[in-house]
């Protein structure tokens, strides 16, 4: 009789864990990305542009650009403006496969990182100094729907752990008590 109490008990809080955490898990996600995922481009872009679903903000090092051969872009103060991330680049490197790496903070203060692969089909060139704005992307590349991404899902936010440990403790300590006063009677 005891063990069926403390495995109901342990089934309630399981339940409770699930129910309390699955909608807490939810993030926003990379919507899209210029350059896009899997793009092969002819000429290196002067900006990276990432849409999100929703509002982030911008921890340090949010962007990086760097080369299969190791070799890393510069990359300029990124922006965020809302769900959107803009970031000037000056690109370095031979034709070959590039990984513009990604770090943004969900509303929900959730730390989210993605990738984004793409190549260039030639050598990226060092723009000649300006004092212009950086060229626009196209708006077919703007649009253009990245693949899925990694995304950090180990940032369940800490309250949701401090309400299922309660959740559980109360469980514990309900069946305690109950096995307390059922042994008193005997």
């Amino acid at each position: 009789m005891i063990p069926r109490r403390a495995f109901g008990a342990a089934l309630t809080a399981l339940i409770g864990l699930v129910v309390l955490a699955g909608p807490a898990s939810a993030h926003t996600e990379l919507e899209s990305s210029s350059p896009a995922e899997g793009a092969t481009l002819t000429a290196a872009p002067t900006e990276v542009r990432l849409t999100f679903g929703e509002p982030v903000t911008l921890p340090p090092d949010a962007v990086k650009v760097t080369g299969r051969d190791g070799t890393a872009w510069t990359v300029g103060t990124p922006a965020v403006a809302g769900a959107v991330v803009t970031a000037p680049v000056t690109p370095a490197g031979p034709a070959q496969a590039y990984t513009l790496t990604w770090k943004v903070i969900a509303d929900d203060g959730d730390n989210l990182t993605g990738t984004v692969h793409f190549s260039l089909a030639a050598a990226a060139s060092s723009p000649a100094p300006t004092s212009a704005a950086p060229a626009p992307t196209s708006s077919a590349q703007a649009q253009a729907p990245s693949a899925p991404t990694a995304v950090d899902t180990s940032g369940i936010p800490g309250w949701i752990w401090v309400v299922v440990g309660v959740v559980g403790l109360l469980a514990v300590i309900v069946v305690g008590l109950r096995q307390l006063k059922g042994r008193g009677k005997d």
